[in-house]
């Protein structure tokens, strides 16, 4: 009878341990993609001030800037890691053009306000791309943890789905070409 309660109480220990892991996995996550959201906003903020200073130099240049402003549009209204991601690597596609155009300016290139503005941009760009690799990292854990024998009993009976990771878009990795 004793061996039969210790069986018992180390099977719940164990569930309570596993739930509570899973819990933690869960909250990290939900962490990690707040702090992806947060550069993302500092990202989305600075890109009016950037687009403003390129404007004055190369005027003739609209149609980089639409498509700058319809990505920050697209960024601002998702609401999915999907669509978060989508938007952020159309953002990105279009400041590589927009910096590609300012490189055919080069009193645009030494102007102190648009160097400003493209250091500040580097900077979020990196913690941006730390909080993904974090993220997803978090992410795997979680999934390794949800989908593993005998902690995917657990993860199922209290219900814990599978995250999306934050993906990169497969043409993003590509040099972007302008032509004038």
């Amino acid at each position: 009878m004793l061996i039969l309660i210790a069986v018992i109480v180390v099977i719940v220990l164990y569930v309570i341990g596993t739930y509570n892991s899973l819990i933690q996995l869960r909250n990290r996550i939900e962490n990690a993609w707040s702090q992806i959201d947060v550069q993302l906003k500092r990202r989305v903020d600075l890109v009016p001030n950037l687009v403003n200073t390129v404007k004055g130099y190369a005027a003739h240049e609209k149609e980089v800037f639409q498509k700058v402003t319809e990505a920050r549009s697209a960024l601002m209204s998702a609401q999915t890691v999907k669509d978060n991601s989508d938007a952020n690597n159309m953002l990105t596609g279009a400041l590589k053009t927009l910096f590609a155009v300012a490189e055919a300016y080069p009193e645009l290139k030494a102007n102190q306000n648009f160097l400003m503005l493209q250091e500040e941009l580097s900077g979020i760009e990196s913690k941006i791309a730390y909080a993904r690799q974090f993220y997803n990292d978090t992410v795997l854990k979680f999934d390794n943890k949800r989908q593993m024998f005998p902690s995917n009993i657990i993860a199922g009976m209290f219900g814990f789905k599978e995250r999306d990771y934050f993906e990169v878009e497969a043409g993003s990795r590509e040099p972007v070409e302008v032509t004038f």
